[in-house]
């Protein structure tokens, strides 16, 4: 049977629910900066630095009161650990949330500060998810997935309806995919209101499992994946971010990682935004566009900015701001 999308009315009752907690960001226009019509989305300007709040909110805030007194759990490389976190605290809700050994201290030291309990699995997405369905059977607890389950998408894709209603030209909108939450969330959103606009999927080289998987025809696992962008590192796309892609995302790009540091550079010097790696995979492929798309109106969704400065000032030592459209 074929999965069910998420509809209209889905991202609708998800936009209410997240209203008053979720930050609306804003557009930025860095046309002058990047010398073609682009306009930024900035949800490194979350109060958990990253879009995930907006499907965690949702999906908790959507369980029964029984469901919300057991607590939920996670399994997350970072971003969507602390939305859960933030996002249970704010309901009254225990949370426990399982990272990998290779998560960055900024991300498990945030989750923490939000009064998660975290747990340290492996280093794949694969084995901190088997680590969170064994203590949630073992504790009763609720499993919030970081990507494939369709409340989750829900709220994401409320960010593609706050891009249709602030840029009313917009042609194309880039969005970096990791397991594809966002992607399939901003593409339900934006193609079941305006067919004409195409969604770009943006994944690093070493990581593009959402690529393999629609050459496929089908989800496929990566035995290992490499990345600077350590938010975009999943193994396998779930099946209903898959599902949602296929039907909603005009097609999937890669980036170096050269690439996504020089644009980490870019953002920081001529946007005046910290932004870390897998937030700015987007702006990486919008900023190497060379072809007739050059001119089309582009927002490009900045997905997180959860990076310490240390590890940011070490990519713009590396990078500079040497990428096309400077300024």
């Amino acid at each position: 049977m074929a999965p069910t999308l998420i509809s209209l009315s889905d991202i609708e009752r998800a936009a209410e629910r997240i209203r008053g907690t979720v930050v609306r960001t804003p557009l930025i226009d860095v046309s002058r900066q990047s010398g073609r019509p682009l306009w930024l989305k900035p949800e490194n300007l979350q109060m958990t630095g990253a879009f995930k709040l907006r499907g965690a909110y949702n999906m908790i805030s959507s369980l029964t009161a029984d469901s919300r007194k057991k607590g939920v759990i996670t399994y997350s490389s970072g971003n969507h650990g602390q939305a859960v976190a933030y996002a249970a605290r704010k309901l009254g809700v225990p949370a426990v949330v399982v990272m990998p050994l290779t998560a960055p201290d900024v991300k498990v030291t945030g989750a923490r500060n939000f009064g998660a309990e975290v747990l340290m699995e492996g280093t794949t997405s694969i084995e901190r998810k088997v680590r969170a369905e064994h203590e949630a059977k073992v504790r009763s607890l609720v499993v919030v997935p970081p990507f494939d389950h369709p409340d989750i998408i829900a709220g994401q894709a409320t960010v593609g309806s706050e891009i249709l209603k602030d840029c009313k030209s917009v042609n194309r909108v880039y969005v970096p995919i990791g397991g594809g939450g966002l992607a399939s969330g901003l593409g339900a959103a934006v193609k079941q209101v305006s067919p004409g606009v195409k969604v770009i999927g943006v994944e690093p080289v070493g990581a593009a499992t959402m690529t393999a998987s629609l050459d496929a025809g089908r989800p496929v696992t990566f035995e290992t994946v490499s990345s600077v962008a350590d938010g975009l590192l999943p193994v396998r796309p779930g099946d209903l971010t898959f599902a949602h892609v296929d039907a909603f995302v005009d097609a999937v790009v890669t980036v170096s990682d050269d690439a996504i540091e020089r644009a980490v550079a870019w953002l920081f010097q001529y946007a005046k935004l910290v932004v870390e790696p897998s937030g700015a995979a987007s702006v990486a492929a919008a900023l190497a566009r060379s072809d007739a798309s050059l001119d089309e109106p582009t927002v490009a969704v900045i997905s997180g900015g959860n990076i310490s400065g240390s590890a940011l000032a070490g990519i713009i030592e590396r990078a500079g701001c040497e990428t096309a459209g400077e300024g």
